[in-house]
């Protein structure tokens, strides 16, 4: 009998648990669709932000990890329509990677190196490296629908739509870290220094734009590990599962 009381208790709250993190999840699409503005659109993502917040962190960090998994796969997929169309002499130009505007941030190099690195620490590193793509991915959208790549406009699509998922994926990571206390909110400032035009000549436009794809590329995918790890602490999973 005591058992099944247990039974019932928890349902109803996971329900619960689940409705909120409904909420949560199509908090920015439903703001979009009401044209929502104004007073009310600070009123409601004031009650968004709550209702978040009371989100258990293990399905806040499944859902970080969902969307830092998309923008790894947005970043590969758009290095590899740059590199169908790429001349080949333009690859001997191209700027090593240790010169992109991110490289003097410190991190783990792979996985066992990050399971050796703190929760806060970690969360960290990945909201400074996000913070760090703002305007570099402002850059590549500008830029994008005057490319000279016959595929453009699917580049271009795709980079708007990682502009959504890192906007998304940052407003997230502060709703996590302020669970995490203040060294998780820590940022580390990675300014942009490369300005908003890439060239004038095609080969200089495409080489420069296909670095900054490199660069980004290998930050999602720091950015996906860091918080891969994080979850899997949060799970309480063996390091050899993480």
């Amino acid at each position: 009998m005591q058992q099944k009381s247990e039974k019932k208790a928890t349902g109803p709250r996971r329900r619960r648990r689940r409705n909120r993190l409904r909420t949560c999840r199509t908090d920015e699409r439903t703001m979009a669709q009401r044209g929502i503005s104004g007073g009310k659109l600070f009123i409601t993502a004031v009650y968004l932000v709550a209702m978040c917040r009371a989100v258990p962190v293990n399905d806040l960090l499944d859902r970080a990890s969902q969307r830092s998994d998309k923008m790894h796969s947005l970043s590969t997929l758009l290095t590899q329509e740059m590199d169908s169309h790429f001349p080949p002499y333009g690859r001997m130009q191209m700027p090593r990677p240790a010169d992109c505007h991110t490289s003097g941030l410190l991190t783990p190099n792979d996985k066992e190196q990050a399971l050796q690195v703190s929760e806060s620490d970690l969360m960290s590193l990945a909201r400074s490296l996000l913070r760090g793509w703002v305007d570099p991915l402002a850059v590549l959208s500008t830029n994008a629908i005057t490319l000279p790549h016959p595929a453009k406009s699917s580049i271009s699509s795709k980079i708007q739509e990682l502009q959504e998922h890192s906007k998304s994926l940052a407003d997230g990571l502060d709703i996590l870290s302020s669970k995490m206390g203040p060294a998780a909110q820590a940022i580390s400032i990675l300014p942009y220094t490369g300005g908003t035009d890439l060239g004038q000549d095609r080969v200089t436009i495409l080489n420069k734009f296909n670095f900054l794809l490199s660069c980004l590329r290998r930050d999602s995918h720091k950015i996906d590990s860091f918080l891969k790890v994080l979850r899997c602490r949060a799970a309480k999973l063996q390091p050899e599962l993480c």
